[in-house]
């Protein structure tokens, strides 16, 4: 995270005796990244945040993260409108795309989650309709349509769907997941030219304390680490955090306080960028004025992205570029590496002289192949590859 932040009950000084009313010592929890070398905030349990019970492992999904290469390769589009709904945010995601860095997912929830923690990354939600609350043991989140929630790795939290089904694409990183380098000072802090600010950033404000009979009931939570799932019962609930206080936190961002940058004739995704991972980036296309130069293209040019993989995720508005083409609201489409992509026939023609876009997507490119998840390929438009020649 860029900046500080204190939520509940904390001692004048760190690593100091901090006394519970029963004159008992609340537990110390330091969540590090990197090994005591990068972010960390320091949590107190009412208890022991180490006292486990059971460890059992887990069968995972039956569509996992099973992925098969895109050949013969080619553009794809898929339609998750189409995709089955019901269960949770968690175990209801079907795995679109993946490779060894990160795992993109789409669900469409109707239920609470377990008590969930992914230790093997961070996590991006992207919630594209609908609304819930995060809730972790740093806090609650009030969470709604066009929100990404950050979650970082081993942050122990469960989804609750508020007032019907939420729908979300889901980002599983294999580590960290932060506002891009470009955007931060060396110490951190989001610069003038960055699209957003802290200001921006909605972090939990107050602790969120498990109460009565459930405070002291044994508590399952599922683990995720690279070898897989354990579900792991802890003697009291992990939400008995009074305090906490540092730099690593889930934090909620909405894709409405994304401030598009503009040039006179067309700029290039790195201007969407929104969010680096390991070997990935996150870019959101937003409502925005179109380029002005009077003779301007105001329409992205054909482009050979040779070192990356282009999964864009159609989530509002009207996307001209590919107008006739099929894509719409809920459409994703994968663009590989060793395929040139671009308008649709006729839309170059059709762009100029228009002023502003309507369009608003999720775009996910990463720096090796991702390969196809099974409810991709069940949902696939096979006519796509061959839009451009229509």
């Amino acid at each position: 995270m860029p900046y500080y932040r204190a939520v509940g009950e904390l001692p004048r000084k760190r690593h100091i005796a901090f006394r519970r009313p029963d004159g008992g010592l609340y537990a110390e929890e330091l969540m590090g990244e990197e090994g005591f070398s990068s972010d960390s905030s320091l949590l107190y349990h009412v208890n022991l945040p180490t006292a486990i019970v059971r460890s059992e492992p887990v069968e995972a999904p039956a569509d996992g993260a099973e992925v098969r290469p895109n050949q013969p390769l080619a553009p794809r589009h898929f339609r998750t409108g189409k995709l089955p709904a019901g269960g949770d945010l968690v175990l209801g995601r079907q795995v679109l795309a993946a490779n060894a860095d990160v795992t993109i997912g789409y669900v469409r929830a109707d239920a609470p989650s377990p008590l969930y923690r992914d230790s093997a990354g961070d996590e991006v939600v992207y919630l594209q309709d609908g609304a819930a609350r995060f809730e972790s043991s740093y806090g609650a989140l009030d969470v709604a349509a066009g929100d990404y929630v950050v979650v970082p790795t081993g942050t122990i939290h469960r989804w609750v769907p508020t007032g019907g089904p939420v729908t979300a694409l889901t980002v599983e990183a294999r580590g960290h997941v932060r506002p891009p380098r470009r955007y931060r000072s060396a110490y951190g802090q989001l610069l003038e030219h960055a699209p957003y600010s802290e200001r921006d950033l909605r972090g939990p404000t107050e602790p969120l304390v498990a109460e009565g009979p459930e405070a002291a009931r044994e508590t399952p939570v599922l683990v995720r680490t690279r070898g897989g799932l354990t579900r792991m019962t802890f003697a009291h609930h992990p939400f008995d955090v009074v305090g906490w206080d540092g730099y690593l936190y889930p934090y909620a961002f909405s894709i409405h306080d994304f401030e598009p940058l503009v040039k006179r004739v067309h700029a290039p995704p790195p201007v969407h960028q929104t969010f680096e991972g390991p070997n990935f980036v996150i870019c959101s296309f937003c409502p925005r004025p179109l380029d002005f130069h009077p003779e301007a293209v105001p329409i992205p040019y054909n482009h050979h992205n040779v070192d990356s993989d282009e999964f864009m995720y159609y989530v509002g508005g009207d996307y001209a570029a590919r107008r006739g083409s099929g894509i719409d609201v809920g459409s994703v489409s994968l663009h590989p590496a060793g395929f040139t992509h671009g308008p649709q026939p006729g839309a170059v023609e059709a762009s100029l002289g228009k002023t502003h876009t309507t369009e608003t997507a999720v775009m996910v490119d990463t720096f090796r192949p991702l390969g196809l998840g099974a409810a991709a390929l069940a949902v696939e438009d096979s006519g796509y590859a061959w839009s451009w020649a229509r």
